[in-house]
């Protein structure tokens, strides 16, 4: 049963429940679901909940800590079996047509508001199909994440010996060995599963390309999974694992980032969310941290886009679509796409935005992640994380986890046995 299977059929349980009764609420009252909870998270979502609260309705927070959003996403379909769905919920990525499918989502809610705004000519092709279903908005994107970042601490960096940014994966293992032997973290690195995908997939990057990275994590092609360059693609991560520091296991991100940030680390792989905790530490792009591409991934862009999905609700609470449609209309208004990436880390979703982005007062990182993802856009080195739910079905992103961490975990994986395992767990899981 594939995976879109398994979520109707759960889904279809909430027939057997009624809707939870719900008290009268104030006029224009939603919960919004979410897992923005780190310090420069939670700064991005309490600017759009203000002008939400400012527009005259409430907003009921319903913000669930866990890295990856795995623990809200279990929240949520909960609560869609109990009957009693939030009225927006963070959703990214293929999971937005998987529960499209359900029939929970609202394809009627966005539609004024999406033409009024003129989403359409907004967005990039790509950001628009992620947030549709069969055509009809159901979700609002939020904003662009770059994945394949690496974050430098200059002044570390200094202090090693080490003169410039590495481009090369050769260069990046020398970087690393100069920071071990002056006694730093070389690579700062929580052991999560969707960490460990994360560094995963962008040495597939460097290793694969665009293209092999599209055939291997998003076509999920045998022989780009099992073949030579995934072969080395195995090799050269557990080589990366190596520089990772050992007291790393099970550490959220943020708690990773704030060792390169606190100079006990010089580097860390991570998507464009780090430069959050970077900016809530009031240092400045340039010049107390440095943002690259992942050595080898200079011409290549993969891509993580939040997304608020909105629900149907009982007709009790008719009123919730007028608050459902204001942050629809407040997310993709320029003044919150400007704040909520500046204090998320992130670029905007609209291209009139992305083209002109040092009149916004974005720093040298987000201006730089804008100009690669409107020219990967044009030349195929757009890609969908397979790390962060954009690329492909939880169930095969589940397969992933389990093969790359194992791979990572085990000091006698081979990999040219690991990339087999990693066709037949994810053919199992299609």
């Amino acid at each position: 049963m594939n995976s879109i299977s398994r979520l109707a059929t759960v889904i279809s349980l909430a027939s057997l429940f009624p809707l939870s009764a719900v008290a009268a609420e104030s006029k224009g009252s939603v919960e919004v679901v979410h897992w923005w909870t780190s310090g420069g998270e939670k700064a991005a979502v309490d600017v759009l909940k203000a002008q939400v609260e400012k527009d005259g309705f409430i907003w009921k927070d319903g913000a669930v800590a866990g890295g990856g959003g795995s623990t809200a996403m279990t929240v949520l379909k909960s609560r869609a079996v109990a009957g009693n769905p939030p009225g927006v919920a963070q959703i990214k990525g293929p999971d937005i047509q998987e529960w499209a499918s359900t029939g929970l989502l609202d394809t009627d809610a966005l539609k004024d508001v999406s033409k009024e705004e003129k989403w359409d000519s907004l967005l990039d092709k790509k950001v628009s199909d992620t947030v549709k279903y069969e055509g009809d908005y159901v979700a609002v994107p939020v904003n662009i994440h770059r994945v394949n970042w690496l974050w430098i601490n200059p002044e570390v960096f200094k202090k090693a010996g080490i003169t410039k940014n590495p481009t090369t994966l050769e260069e990046f293992y020398a970087a690393a060995d100069k920071l071990k032997a002056a006694g730093f973290i070389p690579l700062a690195h929580g052991g999560q599963p969707w960490q460990d995908s994360t560094v995963f997939e962008a040495v597939v990057l460097s290793v694969m390309g665009a293209d092999g990275y599209k055939k291997a994590l998003v076509d999920l092609d045998e022989k780009a999974l099992t073949g030579p360059e995934m072969v080395k693609s195995l090799t050269e991560l557990k080589k990366v694992a190596t520089y990772m520091d050992a007291d790393g296991k099970g550490q959220d991100w943020n708690l990773e980032a704030a060792k390169v940030i606190n100079g006990k680390a010089g580097m860390q792989i991570m998507g464009d969310w780090a430069k959050s905790e970077w900016t809530a530490a009031k240092k400045v792009a340039g010049k107390d941290y440095e943002c690259v591409a992942f050595p080898g991934t200079e011409k290549a862009f993969t891509y993580n886009i939040d997304s608020l999905a909105v629900f149907k609700q009982s007709k009790d609470k008719d009123t919730t679509a007028a608050a459902q449609q204001d942050i629809a209309k407040v997310v993709l208004g320029e003044n919150f796409q400007k704040v909520f990436s500046i204090n998320k880390g992130s670029i905007p979703v609209r291209n009139d935005m992305l083209n002109k982005m040092d009149s916004y007062g974005f720093d040298s990182c987000a201006q730089t992640a804008a100009k690669d993802f409107l020219a990967d856009a044009k030349t195929g080195g757009l890609q969908p994380s397979m790390a962060h739910n954009m690329a492909t079905t939880l169930a095969v992103q589940g397969a992933f986890f389990d093969v790359i961490t194992n791979f990572i975990n085990d000091p006698k994986a081979d990999p040219a046995k690991t990339a087999k395992q990693l066709w037949a767990s994810v053919k199992a899981a299609k």
